[in-house]
C-alpha cells in the first residue's frame, strides 16, 4: 500500500498511513479514543475516561453532552435529594395540619380545597423556616432583618469544621464516626485554658485555639494509631471513644478543678474575656471569629487534598491501600496523620462552642454536632466546599426550626425528619435519578465495536 493512496474507512475517512502522515478520523473514533486520568477535583481517586479531543481544550460531545453531565452529576443528585426531602417533609407537615384534615373529609366533593390546604400548610411552614434562617422582612431594622442569617452562620460554624474532619477521613478511606468525642475533648482542653489561665488578649485566645485543636487531634490520632498498629476497625474505635470522652467530661465537671464554685450543676467557670472569640459584626449578633476560621479551614482542606503531596497520599490510600503501599506510600503513617488532622478539624468545633457560642463548658458542649457532621460530609460529597455548603444548609435548618414552630405550630422534629430523608436519598443516588428521570444515557458498547469494525473493514479494503 503506497503513501499516495492511504486506505479509506467505511465512512470515507482516512486510516493511519505507514509513513505516519496526518489523517482524518471519524467522530466515532474521536469519541471512543480515551485516556485514563486521575480525578483530583473531588471524590475518591477513580479512573475516568477523557476523550482525546478534550486534551486540546475542546469540550467533547458538544453542549448537549456538557449539560447532560451537569444535570446528571453527583452535585445535581445532592441538590435533588434535598429537594425531594423537602417535598416529602412538606407532605408530612400537611398531614399534621388541622385544615388539611378538615378538607380531607369532603375530598371527593371538592378536591381543590384539600390540595389548596396541603399547599398552604407546606408553604407557610417553609416560609417561616426561611424567615427564621435567612431573611425576615418583618424586622424593624436592616440589622433585625438579617439577624436570622447571622444566626445560621453561627450555628453552621461547628457543623462546617466537624464536617470537614469527617470528609477528610472519608477521602482517605476511613470512617470517622468520632467527631462527637473529638469535639468534647477539644472543649475540655480549650475551656481549661480559657478559665484556668489568665493571660493577655491575643495570646490567651491563641492558646485556647491551639489547645482545642491539639485535644481533638490527640483524640483522633489515638484512633489512627490503634488502627495502624493493631488493625482495629476505626468505626468501633471512634464510637467507643465518643463514650469515653462524654463520661470523662461528666466526671471532670463534678471535680473542683472544673466545676464552677458555688454551683451544684455540672458547669465550668466562665471563660475569661481574653479567651473568647470576638464577635465580628458587633454585639447585636452572635456571629464570632470561629466562622472566619471555618472558611480558612475549608480553604486549607481544599489545598491539602488537591494541591499537596500529603493530600495525594491520603487520596491514594483511600482509593486502594495496597496499591498505595506498593507505590511506596507509608499507609500506617497516612492513617495516623489523617485521623489526627480530622480530629483537629473537629476540635475547632469544640473551640467554637466553648470560646464562641457558649463561653462555658457543659456536658452538652458537643450537642449533636459530631453526628450531624457525618450527614454534612455525606451531603457535601466529602469535598471541602460541598461540605461547607452542606453545613450552611443544616445550620439554616437548625436556626429556622424554632421560628417555624412559633409561627405555624409545626413540630421541630419535622426538620430532623427532613435531615434524615436527605441522608437516605444521598445514600441511594439511583433512587433519586429514577424518580426525576435523570439516568444518564450510557454509550452502547456496540457503537464503539461497530466503529472499530468499520475502521478495520475499510483498512482491509
Amino acid at each position: 500500500m503506497s503513501d499516495k493512496h492511504p486506505p479509506k474507512h467505511a465512512d470515507g475517512g482516512h486510516g493511519t498511513t505507514p509513513s505516519g502522515r496526518h489523517h482524518h478520523t471519524t467522530p466515532a473514533e474521536e469519541e471512543t479514543a480515551a485516556v485514563v486520568s486521575v480525578d483530583t477535583a473531588g471524590g475518591a481517586m477513580e479512573p475516568s475516561a477523557v476523550p482525546a479531543t478534550a486534551q486540546s481544550g475542546q469540550l467533547p460531545g458538544g453542549p448537549d453532552t456538557l449539560l447532560r453531565r451537569i444535570f446528571t452529576g453527583s452535585g445535581m443528585v445532592s441538590v435533588l435529594a434535598v429537594l425531594l426531602a423537602l417535598i416529602i417533609g412538606g407532605l408530612l407537615i400537611a398531614s399534621t395540619d388541622q385544615r388539611v384534615a378538615t378538607t380531607a373529609g369532603y375530598f371527593l366533593a371538592r378536591p381543590t380545597d384539600f390540595l389548596a390546604a396541603v399547599w398552604d400548610a407546606a408553604t407557610r411552614s417553609y416560609i417561616a423556616l426561611f424567615q427564621g434562617s435567612v431573611f425576615n422582612p418583618r424586622g424593624n431594622s436592616v440589622a433585625a432583618q438579617f439577624a436570622p442569617f447571622m444566626e445560621t452562620l453561627t450555628i453552621a460554624t461547628p457543623l462546617i469544621t466537624a464536617g470537614l474532619g469527617v470528609a477528610l477521613a472519608f477521602r482517605a478511606g476511613l470512617f470517622n464516626i468520632g467527631a462527637q468525642g473529638q469535639i468534647i475533648v477539644a472543649g475540655i482542653f480549650a475551656a481549661w485554658v480559657g478559665f484556668a489561665l489568665h493571660l493577655p488578649f491575643g495570646l490567651h485566645l491563641l492558646l485556647v485555639l491551639v489547645a482545642g485543636i491539639a485535644g481533638g487531634a490527640l483524640w483522633g490520632g489515638l484512633v489512627g494509631v490503634l488502627k495502624a498498629r493493631t488493625g482495629a476497625h476505626e468505626v468501633i474505635l471512634t464510637i467507643m471513644f465518643n463514650y469515653i470522652a462524654l463520661y470523662f467530661l461528666r466526671y471532670l465537671l463534678n471535680t473542683p478543678a472544673f466545676q464552677r464554685p458555688g454551683e451544684s450543676n455540672p458547669i465550668s467557670p466562665i471563660l475569661d474575656p481574653t479567651a473568647v472569640y470576638p464577635q465580628i459584626l458587633g454585639t447585636q449578633y452572635r456571629l464570632h471569629l470561629g466562622f472566619i476560621l471555618a472558611i480558612a479551614a475549608t480553604v486549607l482542606v481544599w489545598w491539602l487534598l488537591n494541591r499537596s503531596t500529603v493530600g495525594f497520599e491520603f487520596r491514594a490510600v483511600g482509593a486502594n491501600p495496597k496499591a498505595a503501599q506498593t507505590a511506596g506510600i507509608n499507609v500506617s503513617r497516612s492513617t495516623i496523620l489523617v485521623m489526627a488532622i480530622a480530629g483537629g478539624l473537629a476540635g475547632m468545633s469544640g473551640v467554637a462552642q466553648v470560646a464562641g457560642t457558649e463561653k462555658v463548658l457543659t456536658d452538652g458542649v458537643a450537642a449533636t454536632y459530631g453526628f450531624d457532621a457525618i450527614t454534612v460530609a455525606l451531603l457535601g460529597r466529602s469535598t471541602p466546599w460541598g461540605t461547607f455548603a452542606a453545613g450552611l444548609l443544616f445550620g439554616a435548618f437548625r436556626a429556622g426550626a424554632v421560628q417555624m414552630q412559633i409561627q405555624t405550630g409545626t413540630p421541630i422534629d419535622i426538620v430532623l425528619v427532613v435531615q434524615s430523608l436527605i441522608v437516605l436519598f444521598i445514600a441511594a443516588p439511583p433512587l433519586v435519578r429514577a424518580i426525576f428521570g435523570m439516568n444518564p444515557r450510557r454509550k452502547k458498547p456496540a457503537r464503539a465495536a461497530k466503529s472499530r469494525q468499520a475502521a478495520t473493514t475499510g483498512g482491509a479494503a
